[in-house]
């Protein structure tokens, strides 16, 4: 009896032995996400003049959900390219402007739920405002669509100029009738910025900086915004007249998969998800 107690005994402690390791070890996983790198900030911490208007937290963008790994509506970047964007917003704050992001650092696992989107043809619910005149299944081959992006290295953001005093912008309400990205400023859904042609994540070639059929008001605002960005190191990728990388990157090789958050900020840095050339 006493020994069977004894091994009775023994096989408990090993047993709690062990729950308390697991127990130990699942506390640490789930306490240790992936988290940014030292050099990364939130742009108020920088800059508290430029409005955000996060639309990837938010059913208004060209998939109608909130996209994962977005669970705050928080512009992130890289502290130089932070800094370069609060110079440029005070040259344009003299000149009756402010700027405008609508995204910055995006995490690799959006990037995925965009191609998840792509990859399903009978999802096309937004399809009336951001790509009315581009059949889904050329999403990949036209290069709305990627496997990696640049916003996911930290350096790029997407960006308007919005007109002082501004106005309010009302939130969209899902389900509502949709215009073309592309139709008159007028008729497109509301924003505050200043009129560029198209709106924000437009695919269509009419979202081409330089794109010729695009003059007079338009134009210059889009010149405007270039001029302004490309003095401070910013480039701007042809075909979107919102997006700007800032150069050099800090990170040009990786693509990181923390989520859009405070939290994601306030430790040590660890390693980062994917290292790829680009």
């Amino acid at each position: 009896m006493t020994r069977l107690s004894g091994a009775v005994r023994g096989v408990v402690t090993t047993l709690a032995t062990l729950l308390a390791v697991t127990t130990a070890s699942t506390t640490a996983r789930a306490d240790t996400g992936p988290k940014a790198p030292a050099d990364f900030v939130t742009l108020r911490t920088v800059d508290r003049t430029i409005l955000q208007e996060m639309r990837y937290f938010t059913p208004h963008n060209f998939v109608g959900e909130r996209i994962d790994g977005y669970q705050q509506p928080l512009c992130i970047l890289t502290r130089p390219a932070a800094q370069a964007l609060h110079k440029a917003q005070t040259k344009l704050l003299r000149q009756g402007y402010t700027l405008k992001v609508y995204d910055c650092y995006r995490p690799q696992r959006a990037v995925n739920h965009f191609v998840r989107w792509a990859e399903d043809l009978d999802d096309q619910a937004m399809k009336g405002e951001f790509y009315p005149n581009v059949d889904k299944t050329r999403l990949f081959e036209d290069g709305y669509i990627a496997e990696k992006s640049g916003h996911s290295r930290g350096s790029t953001l997407d960006v308007t100029l919005v007109a002082l005093p501004a106005r309010p912008t009302r939130p969209y309400v899902p389900g509502e009738p949709l215009a073309p990205c592309f139709a008159p400023q007028q008729q497109r859904f509301p924003d505050n910025s200043v009129d560029m042609g198209t709106g924000y994540d437009c695919f269509d070639t009419l979202s081409h900086t330089l794109d010729p059929r695009i003059q007079g008001e338009q134009r210059a605002n889009r010149l405007l915004l270039k001029s302004t960005l490309e003095e401070l190191g910013f480039v701007n990728l042809a075909e979107e007249w919102w997006h700007y990388t800032f150069k050099p990157e800090p990170h040009p090789d990786t693509y990181f998969d923390f989520p859009v958050s405070v939290k994601s900020l306030t430790r040590a840095p660890e390693s980062p998800a994917h290292s790829a050339r680009p």
